[in-house]
């Protein structure tokens, strides 16, 4: 997890502790919303990413208020303080680490199989 949240922090700019709070958003909202199976081999790829999806699902009434889907993530992660060029700095990275973690087919599967997700590969 730290190599993760220290490459997201240095490429996006933004503190380690909102990298890791992003982290745990994105992977939560991939769980949900797409293919499982590989969802879940990148998650076991990531020490420390359960606790970090747990941590960003535990405030509660505020995360269901919004609903689910691509849209919710957005707002909880500008909620974040990230604007939009950094949300998809973030993806970008996110995305070559998993490539790095699972391969290239894996992670284009994610991509693919996880509704409105293509726009930021």
């Amino acid at each position: 997890m730290d190599e993760l949240v220290g490459r997201l922090a240095s490429k996006a700019g933004i503190d380690s502790a909102v990298a890791e709070k992003t982290i745990g958003i994105v992977l939560g909202f991939l769980r949900n919303e797409g293919p499982s199976d590989k969802v879940q081999a990148l998650i076991d790829q990531i020490p420390g990413a359960e606790a970090a999806i747990a941590a960003s699902s535990s405030n509660g009434g505020f995360a269901q208020l919004m609903g689910g889907g691509l849209m919710a993530v957005g707002t909880r992660l500008m909620a974040l303080g990230l604007g939009m060029s950094e949300i998809q700095s973030v993806a970008r990275e996110l995305f070559g680490f998993g490539r790095d973690k699972i391969g290239a087919d894996q992670m284009g599967e994610i991509i693919s199989g996880t509704p409105g997700l293509s726009q930021f590969a």
